[in-house]
């Protein structure tokens, strides 16, 4: 290891790991410094759904964000020689008469056209929707824990790589750069999930962090070669094994597996589909989502200290929204090009917001 870097990025989940491939193949010295915990998107079903919401909305941005995600997987995927990123069709089970006039208003829109194929009436054998179907397409998953574990591999024999505990007091900070320990770098880039609101200097970013618990049950049947979604998904991970999720939990903030959210998921998915068995649970996890208050990522460096940057809030939407975001976020690091507004925090430094204990603006 060396003691010179253009970027020292702290967290290896998918925020981490994207960026820090984008940077170093546009040819960036990259050191990313990981304290092995499992992160979020360790556990993240890394499902990509154009359209979400009980009123079949689409993303303002999928019309860019879609592309870039799956030419980045594709990429990904090409180069370690596995498929990453399952393209799946959606099977979306309309839950009552609300969600059944927005699905007949997303039909007659032709911007809805690429991501939507058909409505199926009732009544279906496989399922209870009395309000019908809607099939959706250009959906699928990111198998993010076999994708992180790959770029892993790749920046350790890569020499850019080093498992440990990050410190914030390790710091000191100089006028044109920054030091950690004994490590010279242009720039810090704080990739830390939902512990970003506990960094000194951007815990004044509005996280708000959102626990999501996720099963994998075991399947004596086969399953079908689909997506579903009846408020909470399905994503067929082989032919007898699934995962189903996510809830979302704003109050109990840990990473504790709980009764009640297992309940809820097999509940409503007896409900939805009650030919598909649920006694086999094998995994029950829980992590927190790095969400924020309006809903679109931190991007940016510190409003004082230019030397300190953040990559971070994708939520539950990272899988689709973070490539191209890695792209643009390249962009600015290496070319002075401006951050999307959507995403920049200036919005909130624009708005006299605090800028940490360790300094104020």
């Amino acid at each position: 290891m060396q003691n010179n870097y253009d970027f020292l990025i702290i967290g290896q989940g998918l925020a981490g790991s994207i960026l820090a491939w984008e940077l170093s193949q546009r040819g960036c010295r990259i050191l990313i410094v990981d304290n092995a915990v499992t992160s979020a998107s360790q556990v993240a079903a890394g499902l990509i759904n154009p359209i979400t919401g009980m009123r079949l909305v689409k993303n303002q941005d999928i019309d860019f964000l879609l592309p870039a995600a799956k030419s980045y997987y594709q990429n990904l995927s090409r180069f370690f020689k596995h498929p990453l990123l399952i393209e799946k069709p959606m099977l979306r089970i309309i839950g009552n008469e609300t969600e059944y006039q927005y699905c007949l208003k997303r039909l007659n829109d032709t911007s809805y056209q690429p991501y939507i194929e058909n409505y199926t009436s009732p009544p279906d054998k496989d399922f209870l929707a009395p309000f019908g179907i809607l099939k959706q397409k250009q959906t699928g998953f990111l198998q993010t824990k076999p994708l992180l574990a790959d770029l892993q591999q790749y920046f350790v024999q890569s020499n850019s790589y080093i498992k440990t505990q990050f410190n914030f007091p390790d710091i000191t900070l100089y006028e044109q750069k920054v030091n950690w320990q004994d490590i010279e770098v242009q720039k810090i880039i704080f990739c830390e999930g939902y512990q970003g609101q506990t960094n000194p200097w951007f815990s004044w970013l509005p996280f708000q962090p959102v626990k999501g618990e996720i099963l994998t049950l075991a399947c004596p049947r086969k399953l079908p070669d689909y997506l579903l979604n009846y408020g909470f998904w399905l994503i067929p991970t082989d032919e007898h094994t699934f995962r189903t999720g996510a809830t979302f939990d704003r109050e109990r903030i840990n990473t504790e597996a709980t009764q009640s959210a297992k309940n809820t998921l097999i509940n409503a998915l007896n409900k939805a589909a009650p030919t598909i068995p649920t006694e086999q649970v094998i995994n029950h996890q829980a992590h927190i989502r790095p969400a924020t208050l309006d809903k679109q990522p931190f991007l940016g460096c510190h409003p004082k200290y230019p030397q300190l940057c953040i990559f971070n809030g994708f939520g539950a939407k990272g899988s689709l929204q973070i490539p191209w975001h890695a792209q643009r976020f390249a962009d600015f690091l290496m070319a002075d090009q401006p951050l999307p507004e959507t995403a920049n925090i200036k919005r909130y430094t624009s708005r006299g917001h605090g800028c940490g204990f360790y300094t104020s603006c």
